[in-house]
């Protein structure tokens, strides 16, 4: 039943066809998890950077549209928008190219 609510609450089925492709490169372990806080997709790619897809602004924000967070970042967060799959690639990279603090 909570299954139920919370499909109907996120318009779940909506999104099937609206959420892009996202083709990962060679050696990305990636790891889907459960959403949680808002997210409607959450995974993290080799145990080091987190991303999250916000189609409804209710986490961070991101000029009135469903944007993707790629965390950590530069020391930071970075944000792009929902269907700039290459800036997400772009992003996730440079994360895992920061030495390990």
């Amino acid at each position: 039943m909570a299954a139920a609510q919370l499909e109907r609450a996120f318009d779940a089925r909506k999104w099937i066809k609206k959420i892009p492709h996202i083709k990962f490169p060679t050696g990305w372990e990636v790891q889907i998890i459960p959403p949680f806080s808002g997210a409607l997709i959450r995974f993290r790619v080799n145990d080091v950077v987190s991303v999250y897809l916000d189609v409804y602004d209710l986490l961070g924000g991101f000029e009135g549209e469903p944007y993707w967070e790629v965390y950590p970042h530069k020391g930071d967060v970075y944000r792009c928008a929902m269907n700039n799959v290459d800036d997400l690639i772009k992003a996730i990279q440079e994360s895992l190219d920061e030495p390990a603090t």
